[in-house]
């Protein structure tokens, strides 16, 4: 049975690449044609922000368009897999750094990583690693505020002297960097590949760092790798190394971040 959410699309003889650019125009994203069809078709549930932005678009109440997300029968695709999304749990910090390294060495389409607080020199070096190895993977920074390490903004120097963000590799840019100002956004921090990700937990062994961790499997993966690229898409972009000149450096006083990414 057609969503209503498709039929509004339709009814305004909108190709799914044209809904998306005017959607994105209003809401500042990145969503697809590939993860329009899936809430037009309730794979996926539609987050908040893009929720208002079809309502505008269409001109249609969010209890009509997302009725056939929001009934208590329906299932996401998400949601029918369950605990099975959790492939491991990372309960010492080698094992979560293990983990990290496994992503981005496996990561071949997209990589999205999230967070200002960054240091660790082995799991930064394999990012660097990765993306001159595969040119085609396309990666994903999303600060939220100025690095809290030095090491984070040697890093995101080293990204801009491997890949200018301006261009365009087969018609696609493979660097994006962006920094979130507002300061109501809370920092998130996660991993994200076409096929895995991590996200770090505070430590289960005391009151110090994110040390610990879960990995999950590629559909919730996925589900993280658009979310980041909508917060970057949204983020004030970092395209030359005098952009990140103009960065402060915070070195937080007293506080671990272990298990940051």
């Amino acid at each position: 049975m057609e969503s209503t959410l498709k039929r509004a699309r339709l009814d305004l003889n909108l190709t799914q690449e044209e809904a998306c650019d005017q959607l994105n125009a209003i809401t500042g994203g990145a969503t697809t044609p590939t993860l329009l069809s899936a809430w037009e078709h309730g794979r996926k549930r539609t987050g908040l922000k893009n929720r208002r932005g079809l309502c505008e678009l269409y001109q249609r109440p969010s209890k009509e368009l997302f009725a056939h997300q929001d009934r208590d029968e329906a299932t996401t695709t998400l949601e029918a897999t369950g605990t099975a999304n959790v492939t491991r749990v990372l309960t010492r910090y080698t094992d979560l750094l293990e983990a990290m390294v496994e992503v981005v060495r496996g990561a071949r389409h997209q990589l999205v990583v999230t967070g200002s607080r960054s240091r660790e020199p082995r799991y930064l070096q394999t990012i660097e690693d990765t993306l001159t190895r595969f040119p085609n993977l396309v990666h994903y920074r999303v600060l939220y505020g100025p690095p809290r390490h030095r090491e984070l903004h040697e890093h995101l120097q080293h990204l801009l002297q491997l890949r200018d963000p301006s261009e365009r590799r087969n018609g696609v840019k493979t660097l994006h960097v962006g920094l979130v100002q507002t300061p109501s956004a809370l920092e998130r921090h996660f991993l994200a590949s076409e096929n895995a990700a991590v996200i770090p937990l505070p430590s289960f062994h005391g009151a110090d760092g994110f040390d610990c961790g879960v990995m999950l499997g590629a559909e919730a993966a996925a589900g993280l790798v658009q979310h980041g690229r909508e917060a970057c898409a949204s983020a004030h972009r970092l395209e030359t190394l005098l952009d990140l000149r103009r960065l402060p450096v915070r070195d937080p006083q007293g506080a671990s971040d272990q298990g940051e990414i």
